[in-house]
């Protein structure tokens, strides 16, 4: 689904009923909201986490339709593609049953869960260059450093009515 408000193009991609649970999710997508796109796939690709596979999978197919919609689109690099909006919602459990011993069986519960992306177009070009000098510029501030207030007790203090 691709919106239009006040000159910012935003693509929405949902993934219903994906097979795991929402706090797994929701470890990734903590992670890749607010970066730009290149970053996102970077991120995907290095961490190890089995959630990551279908989120790559939203975020990949979300920056193709922002691409080939030529239409709606005012810039058509994948540079200016940021992730707005992140959610990972819980979906329904299936319940299964385990075999036990003596012919008894477990229930299971099989979580599942939405995960919606929105993506938005950012008119200026981002790139990493400019993360890395804010970055720089935010090191060469000087840390504020905490006057340490010694305070020792010793057994003096504590034994100094001579009586054990």
């Amino acid at each position: 689904m691709i919106k239009k408000k006040k000159s910012v193009l935003e693509i929405y991609v949902f993934g219903h009923y994906i097979p795991m649970s929402p706090d797994k999710a929701k470890r990734v997508i903590d992670q890749i909201r607010g970066r730009s796109y290149e970053e996102t796939l970077m991120i995907l690709e290095l961490m190890c986490y089995r959630a990551c596979y279908p989120i790559f999978k939203l975020v990949y197919s979300a920056a193709s339709n922002a691409i080939s919609n030529a239409s709606y689109n005012m810039s058509s690099k994948e540079t200016n593609l940021i992730i707005s909006k992140a959610e990972v919602n819980a979906s329904t459990s299936t319940n299964k049953l385990k075999p036990r011993a003596r012919g008894r069986s477990y229930p299971v519960k099989k979580s599942t869960c939405h995960i919606s992306i929105v993506m938005s177009i950012v008119m200026k070009d981002i790139s990493f260059d400019d993360e890395y000098r804010k970055v720089d510029s935010l090191k060469s501030v000087k840390k504020l450093r905490w006057k340490k207030k010694h305070t020792t007790l010793g057994y003096h203090n504590i034994y100094s009515s001579g009586r054990i």
